[in-house]
This record gives C-alpha cells, sequence and structure tokens, in this order.
C-alpha cells in the first residue's frame, strides 16, 4: 500500500484501467488464431497473417500516435483511442468476413499504437524520476495479472468457439474511456513540453530519430527478439492445437506464463537495478531463443512447462526495462515519439506469425525441432545487435541508472 500512495491518481487509474483492459484483451486475443483456423476455417497463414496485420499497421501508427502525443496531448489520443477500442470489438463480435477480421485487427493495432505510447507518456510525464521504475514494473505486472485470469476467463466462455468474449472487451473498453473522462476532469495534466516553439514538427521529428543511432539499433535488436516471443501467440498454439487437448494445455501455458511473470518480476527487477537496463534486455532476448529451442526439442508436457518459464523469465528482463530504457534516452519533450516509435519493433510482431505459420505449413506440423529452432536462432541474433548498441552508448556516454 506504501507503494501505491506514492502514485498520482491519474498513474493509479491507468494502471487500473490496464488491469481490466487486459484481462478482456486476453480474453480474445489469444485465441482469435484457433477460432479462425477452427470455425472460419481459414489456412495457418492466413491466420498467421490476420494475427499480424494490427503489428503492420503498429509499425507507422505507433509513430504517429507517439507524434500526435506530443504535438496535442496524451488525454486526447487516448480518449479517442479507448472509444474506437470499443467499437472495433463490437465489429469482432459480429464479424461475417474473413476479410472483415483483417480491416478489424488493423484497426485494433492502430487503437493499441495510438494508446500505448500516450498512455506511457503520461505516466512518465506525471511520475516523480525515483518512482518511475515502481510505475512501469506496477504497469507491466497488471498486464500480467491480466493475462492470468483473461484465458481462464475466456476458455471457459469459449472464446475459441463464440464470440462473447468480444462483446465483453468492448464493454470493458468503454468503461476504461469513461473512466479516464471522469479522471481527466477532475485532474489537470500541466504539459511539460515547454514554450510552443518546442513542439515537435513531423520533420524534425524523423529527423531526430533517423540520427539516433542507439535508438535505431536498439529498434532493430527488439525486432529480433519479438520475432521470438510473437510465436507465443501463433505457432506455439497453432502447434499445439494439433493434439489432443491442446487447446486447454495453451490456455494453462498462458495462464502460467502470466502468473511466472508476477512470481519473478520482483526478484529479476531487484537483481536487475545492479546491471544496466541493456543487459537485462539482451540476456531476455538469449532467454526467450533458448525458451523456443525447448518447444522444438521437448514434447512431454512437463517440460513445454519448462521451457515456457524460460520464454518467460526472457519476457521480462526483455519488456521490463524496455520502458526503462526508452524513458532515459528520450529529450523530455519527445517522449511520446520515442515511446510510439519502439512500435517499429512490431515489425517482429506482424512477420512473426506469418513466418511461423509458413513453417508450420510447408515443413509440416510433426517437424517441431527445426521450427523452432530456427525461429530460435533468428530471436538470438538480437544478442549481439544490443552488444553493438552497449558500444555506442558508451561512445555517446548515454548511461541508465535506475534504482527502486
Amino acid at each position: 500500500m506504501e507503494h501505491i500512495k506514492k502514485l498520482h491518481p491519474v498513474s493509479a487509474t491507468i494502471i487500473i484501467g490496464t488491469l481490466f483492459a487486459r484481462m478482456a484483451m486476453f480474453m480474445t486475443i489469444p485465441f482469435l488464431a484457433i477460432y479462425l483456423t477452427s470455425v472460419k476455417g481459414v489456412s495457418a497463414s492466413l491466420a498467421g497473417a490476420i494475427i499480424g496485420i494490427s503489428s503492420i499497421v503498429g509499425l507507422f501508427g505507433g509513430f504517429f500516435g507517439g507524434y500526435f502525443s506530443d504535438r496535442y496531448g496524451q488525454e486526447k489520443v487516448m480518449k479517442i483511442s479507448l472509444l474506437m477500442w470499443t467499437f472495433v470489438f463490437i465489429g469482432f463480435a459480429t464479424a461475417e468476413s474473413v476479410w472483415t477480421f483483417f480491416l478489424l485487427n488493423a484497426l485494433n493495432g492502430l487503437c493499441r499504437s495510438f494508446f500505448e505510447p500516450s498512455s506511457r507518456a503520461l505516466l512518465s510525464q506525471v511520475t516523480k524520476q525515483e518512482n518511475k521504475l515502481l510505475v512501469f514494473n506496477l504497469r507491466y505486472a497488471a498486464i500480467n495479472v491480466g493475462a492470468a485470469i483473461g484465458p481462464l476467463v475466456g476458455l471457459k466462455i469459449g472464446a475459441s468457439s463464440s464470440t462473447t468474449a468480444f462483446f465483453i472487451t468492448s464493454f470493458v473498453y468503454f468503461l476504461y474511456f469513461i473512466l479516464l473522462v471522469v479522471m481527466f476532469s477532475k485532474y489537470t495534466i500541466e504539459q511539460t513540453h515547454g514554450d510552443i516553439s518546442e513542439h515537435v514538427t513531423l520533420r524534425r521529428a524523423v529527423g531526430v530519430l533517423g540520427k539516433d543511432r542507439v535508438f535505431l539499433f536498439a529498434v532493430i535488436g527488439m525486432i529480433l527478439g519479438v520475432i521470438g516471443y510473437s510465436q507465443f501467440n501463433s505457432t506455439i498454439p497453432q502447434y499445439l492445437s494439433q493434439y489432443k487437448d491442446g487447446v486447454q494445455l495453451f490456455s494453462y501455458l498462458i495462464v502460467f506464463n502470466a502468473i511466472t511473470v508476477l512470481v519473478v518480476q520482483y526478484p529479476v527487477s531487484r537483481i536487475g537495478k545492479h546491471y544496466s537496463a541493456l543487459t537485462s534486455i539482451m540476456l531476455g532476448i538469449g532467454a526467450v531463443a533458448l525458451g523456443l529451442f525447448g518447444f522444438g526439442l521437448f514434447t512431454a508436457v512437463p517440460m513445454l512447462f519448462v521451457s515456457m518459464f524460460v520464454l518467460t523469465v526472457g519476457e521480462v528482463m526483455m519488456f521490463s526495462m524496455t520502458d526503462i530504457f526508452i524513458d532515459q534516452i528520450a529529450p523530455k519533450h519527445m517522449k511520446g515519439l520515442y515511446f510510439g516509435s519502439m512500435g517499429f519493433t512490431a515489425i517482429g510482431n506482424a512477420i512473426g506469425p506469418w513466418i511461423g505459420g509458413l513453417m508450420l505449413e510447408h515443413l509440416g506440423y510433426g517437424n517441431h525441432f527445426l521450427i523452432f529452432s530456427l525461429l530460435a536462432l533468428c530471436t538470438s541474433i538480437g544478442f549481439p545487435v544490443f552488444l553493438y548498441v552497449g558500444g555506442l552508448m558508451k561512445a555517446t556516454k548515454r548511461h541508465i541508472e535506475y534504482s527502486l
């Protein structure tokens, strides 16, 4: 409770809203690939493409979402995104055409790519420097509490074969919208951009990012890491669905993943504070690659859970420090732009499911060792890329130091 008292009321609202919004999201999206293949009868590669389209939109949506956040304010962008999200999930519930699902998941990605950088920039803005690690970790924990509960609810209401969960998710996002409207009317957030001349033009934004080699190569490294992690939402469930009770096993793996995140997040963050965020991200990429290799190597259920544990530890090390990394290297008046431009890592989420689906389709579900070994190899290349980022940071004297 002492930690909660340190939070700005708007920060607390965003963290609580994140908990319930992600809970609703995890009732639906993780089951979408299975729903499309089993109910709509689409191929594995097409299902992967539909899953990936939201990330393709996020490539540019994150940049523009972050830009608009800095230019016009986080409040407006967040409210518009949530309202649009409400109608997107109503669309999911009523869609019949496969191509409609393409459009809806593209809009889903657009809403996420606008809302996420705005909310993170706002958290950074209203939070004192000494509390930022706490706030970003609470946000990450909220995401994973939602991920722990959401799939169980989704499994219970048959999210892989019905549309009920989409209506529920739509309702949750609408409530989140109402809550933010109330909070923003009660607490006025002052702009921190300073003089109007400091407002970022689109041309200047592109120029700044284009010259920031630390940021550019960090994005490349994260893309490779995300390619590996994205298999959890597409290739792994499709692979497991071929086996008896595979859908149920995948649901338990999602819950295990979320619970593991909650259990290991605090000790990992405590250990991680003695090292740089960069080191944590690098080790995380290595662990994600090792976890993927385990899915190819083992078929026994206990060992699949071991592989998921390794992959999850990698997830925590990789993603929990990314916001800290970006918050440190971003100029104060361009936080939204930098957070949003990390959306370019969605290249990994876009091509990862598609690559995995193609491998399943052409190499065969039984050839899982080769499939997951290749995916692990691709992911692991991110490690030396971040080694190079570390060299650039030393050369430019950009260093990250955070403490709990």
